[in-house]
């Protein structure tokens, strides 16, 4: 069974940074692509940002280009999402989300972030 786990979350006041972690049980190569989506509360989940595996494109909410950069490294077995420029806007729990090629999804249980003074 695949495990995703998520890391890095935490109180950071507007304008600062954090970078998130999502450690999967095995390679990373099994999956096609690997994400990072978050949902506020009273919000639906909506993607931040995700990557094809093995250095393929990279997109992103247009709400996050330019602050977070989404990236992969395969012999930690770790994607991460490094978030600059936080605002308040940008509190919510962030998930991890792989998806296989057969497009079976797997998800993380979700780290908080919260952007507060």
């Amino acid at each position: 069974q695949v495990q995703l786990v998520e890391s890095g979350g935490g109180l950071v006041q507007p304008g600062g940074s954090l970078r998130l972690s999502c450690a999967a049980s095995g390679s990373i190569a099994m999956f096609y692509a690997m994400g990072w989506y978050r949902q506020a509360p009273g919000k639906q989940r909506e993607l931040v940002a995700d990557i094809v595996i093995g250095g393929g494109p990279a997109k992103y909410a247009d709400s996050v280009k330019g602050r977070f950069t989404i990236s992969e490294d395969n012999a930690k077995n770790t994607v991460y999402l490094q978030m600059y420029l936080l605002k308040p806007e940008d509190t919510a729990v962030y998930y991890c989300k792989a998806i296989t090629f057969a497009a079976n999804p797997y998800w993380g249980q979700g780290t908080q972030v919260t952007v507060s003074s």
